[in-house]
């Protein structure tokens, strides 16, 4: 993994939505590198790698937004009201560090009589201002926050960071779309998904127009390692990528789902079995468009999601870049 790339990618402002930064990096990575790269009306970013007509067309979905805050108001005080842009924790977003897209820097607070289970709209955005008219002219009403970029190393192998769902995935299909050869096989259409963060509205349209054999999303997953976690999930940092077997969003394709555990076998390549009870990805989009398309995920396993200070382990990385380049080479 390109640590330069991937860094960059943390940083990239792109709430749902809002994506287009995301896409410009992507597409400064990628120009060059593929056969095609263009966006379409949502705002997908879809890099294509030609086959040589023997084999598979597989769409491969990562999601380039992140969840955020959007300002529906301000008081009189210039405090900045706000309604949530995807599953944000209201509980983890007080007192987090916040930034819009014109760089206004702010930080988030909840009303005082806030209790333990504070609510969205109990939060507010303190920017500095002093009144209504100085807020707005600031943030406009549906300016999106999002937590402000910061990347940690934690230990050898971690690293935590905002927006780590879904741009850890994000690097990883970049980077196989940079490292595969020529001469390929199948045809690799690499999705870089608008809006999966509010319904995963961008990867049913991608599909849809791709006609795809088989469908693969990168994403995120919760562990079970942390103390007291719940809900209690094999799934740990450090044990390898995650292979889903199903989610709230989609039961996976037992052929994709058999592929992907034989290659990680065959490959020598770590990998942990994945049943989530909530949640779900883009792979549940890309399976019900148009006459049903089979549908597997590469997960990598994510400590503290949806907060400030999502966490990753390097070794998880390069385990799903490692079965992702192996299928798409031998599918």
């Amino acid at each position: 993994m390109n640590m330069e790339r991937f860094e960059r990618l943390l940083a990239g402002y792109g709430p749902s939505g809002r994506e287009g930064p995301v896409r410009a990096i992507l597409e400064e990575t990628l120009a060059g590198h593929v056969d095609s790269l263009t966006t379409d009306a949502l705002g997908n970013l879809i890099a294509l790698r030609k086959g040589d007509g023997t084999g598979r067309r597989i769409l491969v979905a990562a999601h380039a937004d992140h969840i955020g805050l959007a300002v529906v108001d301000a008081d009189e005080n210039g405090f900045l009201r706000v309604c949530a842009v995807g599953g944000v924790r209201a509980a983890g977003m007080a007192a987090q560090h916040v930034v819009s897209s014109r760089g206004v820097c702010g930080v988030v607070g909840a009303d005082g009589d806030a209790k333990p289970e504070v609510k969205i709209e109990q939060l507010y955005i303190d920017i500095g201002a002093g009144s209504r008219e100085e807020a707005l002219a600031q943030a406009e009403i549906g300016e999106i926050f999002v937590a402000r970029p910061r990347v940690s190393r934690l230990g050898e192998h971690r690293i935590a960071s905002p927006a780590m769902d879904d741009r850890v995935a994000c690097a990883v299909l970049a980077e196989a779309m940079l490292a595969l050869p020529a001469g390929l096989k199948n045809e690799v259409a690499a999705v870089f998904t608008a809006q999966e963060e509010v319904g995963t509205r961008g990867a049913g349209p991608a599909a849809y127009a791709l006609r795809p054999d088989m469908g693969l999303a990168l994403d995120v997953t919760l562990t079970g390692d942390t103390p007291q976690a719940r809900p209690k999930l094999p799934i740990r940092l450090g044990g390898g990528a995650a292979v889903k077997i199903m989610d709230r969003s989609a039961i996976c394709s037992p052929q994709v789902v058999s592929l992907l555990l034989e290659t990680a076998q065959r490959e020598q390549i770590p990998v942990q079995r994945e049943v989530l009870p909530a949640g779900g990805t883009d792979a549940g989009a890309i399976q019900r468009s148009r006459g049903g398309v089979p549908a597997g995920v590469i997960s990598i396993p994510c400590r503290y999601v949806h907060s400030a200070a999502e966490t990753v382990d390097l070794r998880d990385v390069e385990a799903a870049l490692a079965l992702l380049l192996a299928v798409l080479q031998t599918a």
